[in-house]
């Protein structure tokens, strides 16, 4: 008897991955990768003539998968908010500036004839780590370029029908007239602070203000000029235990320590998964640098043995999106069948 397959595809800024899905297994095979016909590609193209080439590229990459692997249904991660009908609001990564919505389900399940989901990419990657019903409420963040977050409890994601929801990196921390500047074009909030793009930026103002302590850190010795340095140096330099770096990575981290905190203490959430290139770079070391901040702040109600205990680190491939779109797609058909059962 053949498996069960779908078509699942997690579309970013960059790169557009397609594979197949398993629904037995819960793997994936066959996973392609191409660039995305979005603003990267063709950067100074109108949003609405990116946002068509992108639709269109979509629409022909699951076609063909659909056909080649005989699939039954088809799940989009989509790096964007997206409302409960699956209509893509805003992509800033993948067409820039804002224009109409696109009715990304309907116009794929006409082009299509089988099931399609269409919801955020970080939506999607939660569903990676929901074993079952029973699974106790957490929240996923990812700390990359920017910083996302995803809350699950008692079977949903907490958003509203418009997609609303889960944007942590764009909670303005630092209301100072001074504040960073975020990639979404606001002042202070956690994205352009705590993200690994954020902290990078942070280290090279540090090193202006402080130039004789970049100079002896070991970054100086990567980056003479603290204006040529990256986030691969950064990295290396807080794992190797430089004083300077560590001191700007904790700064960063008072803020999204701030955040959790917050979020315990409004809807008494535990358990806190991290993903992302940033925080997964760093590792261990960043959960204990996070934990730490954390037991400093306190968690109103938690001892201190708790609070080490409610960050982890995800998964350290990337292929969160495309098996979470999966087990979705699986559980959301689940739920329709016991419906129709009844």
């Amino acid at each position: 008897m053949l498996e069960r397959v779908f078509t699942v595809v997690d579309l970013g800024g960059t790169t557009l991955r397609i594979a197949r899905y398993g629904v037995v297994t819960g793997t994936l095979s066959d996973v392609r990768r191409v660039p995305t016909e979005g603003i990267a590609r063709h950067p100074g193209e109108p949003a609405p003539v990116l946002q068509s080439k992108v639709a269109e590229q979509l629409a022909s990459l699951a076609a063909e998968s659909v056909e080649r692997h005989g699939s039954g249904a088809l799940a989009i991660a989509f790096a964007g908010p997206v409302t409960a009908d699956g209509h893509v609001v805003t992509a800033p990564t993948v067409w820039g500036e804002r224009c109409a919505p696109l009715p990304l389900r309907l116009l794929l399940e006409e082009r299509l004839g089988i099931p399609v989901v269409v919801v955020n990419d970080l939506t999607a990657a939660l569903w990676r780590y929901v074993k079952g019903p029973d699974e106790q409420p957490f929240c996923l963040i990812t700390v990359s370029s920017g910083i996302g977050s995803k809350i699950y409890r008692a079977g949903e994601v907490l958003l509203d029908a418009e997609g609303h929801g889960g944007e942590l990196g764009h909670w303005t921390c630092d209301t100072s007239p001074h504040a960073p500047k975020c990639d979404c074009g606001g002042h202070g909030h956690l994205g352009g602070i705590a993200s690994g793009r954020g902290v990078l930026a942070a280290t090279r103002r540090a090193a202006r203000t402080d130039p004789n302590g970049y100079a002896h850190s070991t970054l100086a010795r990567t980056a003479p000029d603290p204006e040529r340095l990256d986030n691969p140096a950064l990295v290396a330099a807080v794992l190797d235990g430089d004083a300077f770096a560590t001191a700007v990575l904790r700064s960063g981290l008072t803020h999204l320590a701030s955040a959790i905190a917050s979020v315990f203490t409004s809807i008494g959430v535990r358990r806190y998964i991290l993903m992302g290139g940033f925080a997964l770079a760093l590792g261990s070391r960043y959960v204990q640098l996070l934990t730490q901040e954390l037991e400093r702040q306190g968690c109103f109600g938690l001892d201190p043995a708790e609070i080490r205990r409610m960050v982890e680190l995800g998964a350290t491939d990337d292929n969160h999106g495309l098996i979470g779109a999966g087990r979705l797609l699986v559980t959301r058909q689940a739920k329709q069948s016991a419906v129709m059962a009844v």
